[in-house]
């Protein structure tokens, strides 16, 4: 069964994926900034994606192109381990 992704985990992994150091100054007020203003490409999420499905079993749908922040992401994450028995 795949685990429940916390914002805290999700923001994590996004600053590894975009390269940031591992002290990066990220906090769960970042949730609703967009990909954009965080500086963060459609690479950086490809990258996270595979990362969330390597690391905690959660394997983002289609519609994840859909998603324009953080806070987007973890509710498609989450709804997506719902189904996971």
């Amino acid at each position: 069964m795949a685990a429940v992704l916390t914002i805290d985990d999700l923001l994590r992994v996004l600053a590894e994926c975009a390269g940031e150091t591992a002290g990066a100054d990220l906090s769960g007020d970042d949730a609703h900034r967009t990909f954009e203003e965080m500086g963060y490409d459609s690479l950086v999420l490809l990258e996270t994606n595979a990362r969330l499905k390597q690391d905690f079993g959660i394997d983002i749908p289609d519609e994840a192109d859909g998603a324009k922040t953080p806070a987007d992401l973890l509710t498609l994450a989450n709804a997506t381990t719902v189904g996971v028995a």
